[in-house]
């Protein structure tokens, strides 16, 4: 059970009709519950939207983005996360044998070096571990600066939401699961 309540618009107030409104355009319906959840503070959800937005327009392809949250989600243990981006691999090209290989990805045929790579670094930092040289070099090869700065700001930004929604112990919706 979730530690706050789930703000739904019903409950939210007039002021907060902009906000719903946003969601409802942007986001899927009905409204998934982290932004239920986090409507306790609007302002800051409004700004969360704004800057999820940004990252998901950034140089990276959506496959790439999709990969680092999958694997974000497993070095956390953040179910909410794996359950809400299967979907969004799906459609970013990865294949179900991929969604089921990304918990053992580093001995998973499925994936190319580069795509491992990728994984290792958003493990080990997702995990607290110290990314080596090593690493964020083999990643860094086959990506511009300006990539490796936005794919710090993706793994920085979806680990911290990783770890928030842990905290709030937010519940899956109906028809989400994790393998």
């Amino acid at each position: 059970m979730a530690r706050v309540p789930y703000v739904h618009r019903e409950d939210a107030g007039e002021q907060a009709k902009p906000l719903f409104d946003r969601l409802e355009t942007e986001r899927r319906m009905p409204t998934p519950n982290v932004f239920l959840a986090l409507a306790h503070a609007p302002d800051q959800l409004d700004a969360f939207l704004s800057y999820a937005n940004s990252l998901r327009a950034c140089g990276l392809t959506p496959r790439l983005r999709e990969l680092l949250i999958l694997t974000i989600g497993y070095a956390t243990g953040c179910d909410y996360e794996i359950a809400h981006h299967q979907s969004h691999a799906l459609a970013a090209g990865l294949t179900q044998e991929q969604l089921e290989a990304v918990p053992h990805f580093e001995t998973a045929a499925v994936f190319d070096d580069f795509e491992r790579a990728v994984m290792r670094l958003a493990k080990d930092f997702s995990s607290g571990a110290e990314v080596s040289d090593e690493v964020w070099s083999a990643v860094a090869a086959d990506l511009t600066n300006e990539q490796m700065v936005q794919l710090t700001l993706t793994l920085t930004w979806y680990v911290s939401g990783a770890l928030m929604m842990r905290l709030l112990r937010l519940d899956l919706e109906e028809g989400y699961s994790v393998p």
